[in-house]
């Protein structure tokens, strides 16, 4: 199994087929629009628009687990994402990375890249980076801002 074998809700309930991306280098990324973390949104559509021209790709979930950062609707969400922060990369259906919900493309990534917390994500903004071969190659705790990994992204593509 791989990232490209799963199937996800976008925002506007349609299926995603992952298998789309194949070939792409992604970060796939937990996120809320009331968490301390949320001004990363800028750092995240900078990278965005940086490389996104030679095959990058964001794929944002966002999250309500985490102290109910994320309590919209998706339609709320990509309102305040789009005008706030001019988001113009891929928004998902609102997923749980944790416990008996969680979305199962999350179990896949938690169980290549653990990270310090073992297969639990800490909280928003988790992020883990995809290779073009599908592989998970890196996963970045919340407080790792997009700039920090910038020369990670560049270096996969």
């Amino acid at each position: 199994m791989n990232i490209y074998d799963f199937k996800v809700k976008d925002n506007k309930g349609n299926e995603v087929d992952l298998g789309e991306y194949k070939g792409k280098v992604l970060l796939i990324v937990n996120t809320a629009t009331g968490c301390g973390f949320t001004p990363q949104y800028d750092g995240l559509q900078d990278l965005y628009e940086k490389y996104n021209k030679d095959g990058f790709e964001i794929l944002d979930f966002p999250c309500n687990q985490f102290l109910n950062q994320a309590p919209g609707s998706a339609e709320e969400i990509a309102s305040f994402c789009t005008g706030r922060f001019g988001i113009t990369f891929r928004q998902f259906a609102k997923i749980e990375v944790n416990g008996k919900n969680e979305e199962p493309l999350y179990k896949f990534l938690k169980s290549k890249k653990g990270g310090v917390f073992g297969k639990k994500i800490k909280w928003n903004f988790t992020k883990f980076l995809v290779n073009r071969d599908g592989e998970v190659v890196n996963r970045f705790a919340p407080t790792t801002t997009p700039e920090k990994i910038d020369a990670k992204v560049k270096e996969i593509l």
